[in-house]
Order: structure tokens, then C-alpha cells, then sequence
């Protein structure tokens, strides 16, 4: 009842709407109206009522991660046609695991808080309450799973296409962290569920830290995020404009194998093509020139010996010499 109330009145933004219209509207009693419109301004809606005149919200609610908020205005077919919205939770990506075989292709679990939450190789992603968007979308592609890394690529090339079209620069340390300043502020864990020759599920954890301003002692000097660098903007904003990028990107390679978009906004924005990094299997470490990324998503090196040489996903970690990259 809720998330109609909120949508009459999101459609609506401009104008009241009154308690008898929304009461005839979804057959409920106008004191049931009041109580719901109670719970909405706890859950954070700046609704104003007036008498005789009704309820209209003040001001679009930019920062509340909920199904409501992100759907509207959200132009795209699947993604994020349901989204799961948790105040807290473990690690989304777990959940999405353990309920993927039941949800739809696009489905969203997001939540404001994660307490396990996790990056690569197992590390821990800080994860705190209301400072970052932390989700985890399912997918369910007709691909042979060798072709399941790839979309790694294009979770990076439409989040760092959607954060520059709302003016952020960042670019893309291959294969799956979003750069700002030459530190880290996006992370991107891709876990696949498959048999041989099938995917079963895919499920593709993004973290972004958005409001986050205090970072710990170990990762201080090479993480940030959008407010840290004076971007403040609405974390509605940056999820609906992913999921946008996201879906063209990902239909695209899915429909018709057609990977020409994503690697060119992966060269484009590039934080390492051009440049000499570190590639670390392991104890052992390689400093080699980063030449490009080639036609299948891998990274193309060159060595000190002047050897030419592919780097897959997943194969060796990067690092670079100057900074995080």
C-alpha cells in the first residue's frame, strides 16, 4: 500500500493530491492513508500535509535506496524491475546466491548496510550504513561459461560511463575497480554459478563508496569516495543511471555477441593502458607495459624482454608503480 501511495504522490510532485482522491483510489479508509503516510516520512519522504488541499512531497527523496525511488524515471526493460531493499544484511552477494535459483534475470538485492561484506579474494569491503551503494544484481544469461568474465568488463564500463555522464572522471583499473583521483572509490565481485556447457547464475556485486569520508589506516591512502572528492550527488542518481548503461551493454553482448561498446569505453577510460604496472601472481611480481585490452576482454602486456603477452581476468592482480593504479 505503501509503494502505491508513494508513487500517486511521486507522479505527482508538484501538486497535492488529497486523502479522498488516494482513499478512492486504493479503497482504503483516509485514516489508513494517514497512518501510511506516517511511516513514509519515518522511512524518510518529506511529505507535507495541508488541510483541505492534501499530501505532496517536498522535495524527490535522492538518497532513499528503495524500489519506489529508484524505478521511477528508470527506463529499462529487466534491470532493477525488482529490487530487494535491506537496511542491513550480511553481504548481498551472499543472499543473491542463496535465492538466485528463485528470482528473475535483473533482479536487485541492495541494502543500506553490509556487515561481511567482500571484494576480491576475499577481502573486506567496509560497507557502513547509508554512506555507499552496496548491491548485487542476478543474472541469468544463455552463454557458455567461458563467456561469463566479460560481463566484469561491462559492469565497469557502465559505471564509469553513468558516473561521467553526472560529471564524476573516472576511469577503469582492468578488469573491475573504478578509479577517482587515483584512488579506488567502486569495486566489482562477479561470482558465477555454471556446469559445463550452461549458466546457471551469475551474480554481480558493485560497492561504491558515496558519502564515506573516514577510511581505515589500511586503506587511507588509496581508497575515496564521491564526497571525499566534493562530488555530492544522489545515490538514486548513480544506481538508476547504472542500471541504464548496464542493460544496453549487457543485451548487446548477450543478443548479438557484440563487445565493441563495452571495450571501447574500457579504453577510453582506461587508468592503465599506456602505462607501466606490476602484475602479481602469488609471491611473485613482473613489471611490464600495459598496451591495451584486446578483442576478448584481456589485458595485453608487454614485457621488459619486449615478450608480448595476454593477462585474463582473474589470472593475476595489477598494480601499478605510481599510487593505487
Amino acid at each position: 500500500m505503501r509503494d502505491k501511495i508513494i508513487e500517486i504522490i511521486l507522479n505527482n510532485q508538484d501538486e497535492f493530491t488529497s486523502g479522498e482522491i488516494l482513499s478512492k483510489q486504493l479503497g482504503v479508509s483516509r485514516a489508513a492513508i494517514w497512518k501510511h503516510i506516517k511511516s513514509l516520512r519515518e522511512e524518510g519522504y518529506n511529505i507535507e500535509s495541508v488541510n483541505k488541499k492534501g499530501y505532496r512531497l517536498i522535495e524527490k527523496p535522492g538518497d532513499l535506496l528503495t524500489y519506489k525511488n529508484i524505478s521511477h524515471e528508470l527506463n529499462t526493460k529487466f534491470i532493477g524491475n525488482k529490487i530487494i531493499h535491506f537496511n542491513t544484511i550480511a553481504s548481498t552477494n551472499d543472499y543473491a546466491k542463496e535465492i538466485a535459483s528463485s528470482l528473475e534475470e535483473g533482479t536487485v538485492i541492495i541494502s543500506e548496510e553490509q556487515t561481511k561484506g567482500k571484494g576480491r579474494l576475499g577481502r573486506q569491503w567496509h560497507s557502513k550504513i547509508n554512506e555507499g551503494i552496496w548491491m548485487s544484481i542476478v543474472l541469468k544469461p544463455d552463454i557458455i561459461p567461458y563467456k561469463a568474465p566479460f560481463i566484469t568488463l561491462i559492469a565497469g564500463a557502465s559505471i564509469v560511463s553513468a558516473l561521467n555522464k553526472l560529471g564524476v572522471n573516472t576511469l577503469i583499473k582492468w578488469p573491475n575497480d573504478i578509479i577517482l583521483n587515483n584512488k579506488k572509490i567502486s569495486g566489482i565481485l562477479t561470482e558465477l554459478s555454471a556446469e559445463i556447457e550452461r549458466v546457471n547464475h551469475i551474480v554481480l556485486g558493485i560497492g561504491i563508496n558515496v558519502k564515506t569520508m573516514e577510511f581505515s589506516q589500511e586503506i587511507s591512502d588509496i581508497a575515496t569516495s564521491l564526497y571525499k572528492e566534493d562530488f555530492k550527488m544522489s545515490r538514486v542518481d548513480i544506481v538508476r543511471n547504472i542500471f541504464m548503461e548496464f542493460e544496453e551493454l549487457y543485451m548487446d553482448y548477450i543478443n548479438n555477441n557484440c563487445k565493441e561498446k563495452t571495450l571501447n569505453i574500457c579504453r577510453k577510460y582506461s587508468a592503465i593502458i599506456g602505462e607501466d604496472i606490476y602484475t602479481l601472481k602469488g609471491d611473485s611480481k613482473e613489471l611490464v607495459r600495459c598496451l591495451d585490452i584486446n578483442e576478448d576482454g584481456n589485458l595485453v602486456v608487454q614485457t621488459k624482454d619486449k615478450i608480448i603477452k595476454e593477462i585474463m581476468s582473474g589470472e593475476v592482480s595489477i598494480r601499478g608503480i605510481k599510487g593505487y593504479i
